[in-house]
């Protein structure tokens, strides 16, 4: 791993922290687990799902609502899985 991408994972992890513990851990998990091998559009859309709000985030893992859009409806519903 080069010092660029070790100073942007740090960087995602700080984006992973909420304030809530729960989806701290669901965004940090996602993050060590599938980051490195994803591509470009898949890490686009875990970008595009940091931007979101904590509440709406909340009601999208606890499946009370559906995400907007179906790229980001498909990631929620894979960090939503528990790890095997």
């Amino acid at each position: 791993m080069s010092a660029d991408d070790a100073t942007q994972l740090k960087r995602l992890r700080w984006r992973c922290r909420r304030g809530m513990r729960e989806l701290d851990q669901l965004l940090v998990r996602w993050l060590e687990r599938d980051w490195a091998g994803a591509s470009d559009d898949e890490r686009a859309v875990f970008l595009r799902l940091l931007d979101c709000e904590d509440d709406r985030l909340w009601r999208w893992f606890l499946g009370h609502e559906t995400a907007p859009d179906a790229a980001l409806d498909s990631l929620v519903q894979h960090i939503r899985k528990p790890p095997a």
